[in-house]
């Protein structure tokens, strides 16, 4: 189904989806590899270029003015790319996912998206489908929680694609620390409600009760009250805001691309990726799609990488 911009209800407002519970090389090869996979990630999380390691005197080829230090960083580059391409052929991607550009210093100002305001909304967590900026980047989150891959987390660690999870609980709390594990590896774990109820029906009182009731829960398991919150379907009204406002909510994130295993859906009537989107896909296997989790995550690498996007932290923009 193809997402389309909302602009009829300015009180009850989101896009409706049907409801449901929801290489082998050498030794020395190999040891290259593994070194540049940490170094990579420690650089690209960060935002920071490791600091060259300097001689016991002071003087080695990393000193200042030796040039060592521009020669390490080519060769820190080079071996990641290198590490890159034997985690995608691991994988069976078409072609390695692009490097992020570094965190940017200022982080841009998040207004609501035109046509998907509340009355007297000014004061309310901004609800946007779209990051201001000019990096050729993209943001991927995943909703729900109902599969529990293990070989997506290793998929994704390895090939440090970075990704936002947001959660209800009534479909992770059979095994909370499958998300743990996901946590460890830099995943931010947000809030999608108690239950993924249709908030618009709900009283204030019950919204209230979804969205803290789930905060609570996050910070309780696993140790870290969110700021991010998306309602269920996307959808919501002024009393689902004011009761995330009132929960420590900051921002509502919804989503301008789908990812499913054979296909995207878009909202834009261009029907394309733009600098910034933020795509939504889900934790699904193959009793909801014809597919896996890493078959899903190929699917949308390839689009992505195609159109010449890496897929940054969106936590790194916000």
């Amino acid at each position: 189904m193809q997402l389309v911009r909302q602009t009829e209800h300015k009180t009850q407002l989101g896009h409706r989806r049907a409801a449901r519970p929801r290489g082998r090389f050498g030794v020395a090869l190999a040891a290259v590899l593994v070194a540049a996979l940490g170094t990579a990630c420690g650089s690209a999380e960060s935002g920071t270029p490791d600091k060259p390691e300097k001689s016991k005197a002071g003087k080695g080829t990393d000193a200042p003015g030796a040039g060592g230090a521009q020669v390490s960083q080519a060769e820190r580059m080079k071996a990641a790319q290198q590490a890159r391409i034997a985690a995608a052929k691991k994988w069976r991607l078409a072609k390695p996912p692009l490097a992020a550009p570094p965190a940017p210093k200022e982080k841009a100002h998040i207004t609501t998206r035109d046509g998907f305001e509340v009355e007297d909304g000014d004061e309310l967590p901004p609800v946007f489908t779209t990051v201001p900026t000019e990096d050729k980047v993209v943001f991927l989150t995943i909703d729900d929680g109902a599969e529990k891959d293990p070989e997506f987390v290793t998929m994704m660690q390895e090939l440090k694609i970075p990704y936002t999870a947001f959660l209800s609980d009534y479909l992770i709390r059979d095994n909370y620390p499958y998300f743990k594990g996901m946590q460890a590896a830099g995943v931010t774990l947000n809030n999608h409600t108690l239950n993924h109820r249709y908030m618009p029906a709900l009283s204030y009182e019950k919204q209230r009760e979804e969205i803290c009731g789930q905060q609570d829960t996050i910070q309780k398991q696993f140790g870290k009250r969110p700021t991010l919150f998306r309602p269920p379907y996307g959808n919501y009204n002024q009393d689902t805001l004011l009761a995330a406002k009132s929960c420590g909510i900051k921002a509502v994130p919804l989503w301008n691309a789908e990812a499913f295993t054979n296909r995207m859906d878009y909202r834009e009537w261009d029907r394309d990726l733009h600098p910034g989107d933020i795509i939504l896909t889900h934790f699904r296997g193959r009793e909801d799609w014809k597919g896996t989790m890493p078959d899903m995550i190929r699917h949308v690498m390839k689009t992505v990488t195609d159109k010449g996007y890496a897929v940054a932290r969106l936590e790194d923009y916000l």
